[in-house]
């Protein structure tokens, strides 16, 4: 079956709104390497939206879900719950930047951005939720309200749910500082939303989606220190930022802050379905019994290989690595950059978590997604997966497994250069 084949069959059966960024049918796959069903191999710089953060088909997480598998595959944690969804309860609360911690399990990472609010009203008493511009929480109802991009994730979709306030997210290089947004929230204060009917404040310590632009240094020490003085629930998005991504467990460790609520998905479990709520136990405790949970909350087939992947990242230094890693990606989009500074704006990256701006005419001003397109459909067709992102559309974001060998990182590299060079050949002047 060719990818062609299975894409016109995808068109037939399945509703256009869940379309798909390349026409490419992944047969199998192993560590930072995809072959699809032609057998065409490709370096993957995605990991799955920064899911296989161990690598596909890790063989210690491999073993641990065949493992589970053979017990048992769902009782439901909520009715008869099982050893593995408490030690990995006490593994995530303890390594946490958050003291006295508790933690719950759902499925996905909206499921736990809408606990983790629910948490936080049910334990403040108050309804309004500030979220910043350019930020991505999730395609359900609560979550939409939250994501701070209209096109695609909000366009036609409301009304979203009351009492959520936007500010400007601090992103230095489009021209907002930090004391911008910080200005812009305590107005909210005065012109929206008093502070004491505020329940949480949420905010990606990198922002995925938005363009992997990093909050500036003090920045979250100016929340925490807001939050404190107005009783608000500080929630950490590290659902795409987890796990060892930028260099830490947490994206938040490198600022010293410490959270109220973390919530965490994607990399938490090699690939299988699980997120997590962490935070406070005076804060998480507020529910009443039964308030919090899903039929397929804590899968065990999840918490096995949640143990797993923990277990990896530490035996095989995975937050070191993903230092290691993001320093050679940057090297060679700098090095990329230095010959075309008229098309690259910046490259900026912490850890793993590594993108660079494409832009026209040397000027940040003028975005170039025209060239961001041509780049991720050129680069597939020679062998390596990436993705895009960005408020403008004009953001090539990486995120290779960490557990990727050097020598594919390097061929990736390669053909990304080359395949920029091909779209600026192509492109000629119209950029």
């Amino acid at each position: 079956m060719t990818n062609h084949e299975l894409q016109e069959r995808k068109n037939r059966a399945f509703a256009r709104g869940m379309g798909n960024g390349l026409p490419i049918f992944i047969a199998r796959a192993k560590n930072a390497e995809l072959w699809d069903e032609e057998g065409k191999r490709y370096i993957d710089f995605a990991a799955g939206i920064a899911v296989v953060n161990t690598g596909h088909s890790h063989p210690d997480i491999v073993d641990a879900a065949k493992r589970q598998l053979e017990a048992f595959s769902h009782t439901c944690v909520m009715v008869t719950p099982y050893a593995s969804v408490v030690e990995l309860a006490e593994r995530i609360t303890e390594i946490v930047p958050i003291e006295d911690a508790r933690a719950i399990f759902v499925s996905t990472g909206a499921e736990a951005v809408e606990n983790a609010i629910k948490i936080a009203r049910v334990a403040t008493g108050r309804p309004g939720v500030i979220a910043f511009s350019g930020g991505f929480h999730g395609r359900t109802n609560l979550c939409m309200g939250l994501t701070g991009k209209v096109v695609p994730y909000k366009k036609g979709f409301g009304p979203f749910t009351p009492e959520i306030y936007h500010v400007p997210f601090p992103a230095e290089y489009l021209g907002v500082a930090a004391a911008d947004s910080i200005a812009a929230l305590e107005q909210l204060f005065k012109s929206d939303i008093q502070s004491d009917r505020v329940a949480a404040i949420i905010v990606e310590p990198v922002q995925g989606e938005g363009g992997f632009y990093p909050v500036p240094d003090g920045f979250l020490e100016r929340l925490r220190e807001l939050c404190d003085l107005h009783g608000i629930v500080l929630i950490l998005d590290e659902i795409q930022t987890g796990f060892g991504r930028t260099g830490r467990m947490f994206a938040v460790e490198h600022s010293g802050v410490e959270p109220d609520i973390i919530t965490m998905a994607k990399g938490i479990a090699g690939g299988f379905p699980l997120s997590a709520v962490v935070g406070k136990a005076s804060i998480m405790n507020a529910p009443e019994p039964g308030g919090l949970g899903g039929t397929y909350a804590a899968s065990p087939l999840g918490c096995s290989a949640g143990l797993a992947v923990l277990d990896v990242i530490e035996n095989e230094s995975l937050c070191e690595r993903a230092t290691e890693v993001g320093n050679r990606l940057r090297a060679g989009l700098h090095s990329l950059q230095e010959e075309h500074p008229d098309r690259i704006g910046d490259v900026r990256g912490m850890g793993a978590m590594v993108a660079m701006e494409l832009i026209s005419q040397g000027d940040s001003n003028q975005p170039n997604p025209d060239l961001t397109k041509a780049l991720t459909a050129r680069a597939a067709e020679m062998g390596l997966i990436l993705l895009s992102c960005g408020v403008r559309g004009n953001v090539i974001r990486i995120l290779a497994p960490l557990t990727i060998p050097f020598d594919h990182l390097e061929e990736g590299l390669l053909i990304l250069k080359n395949a920029f060079r091909d779209c600026i050949q192509s492109q000629g002047d119209k950029s």
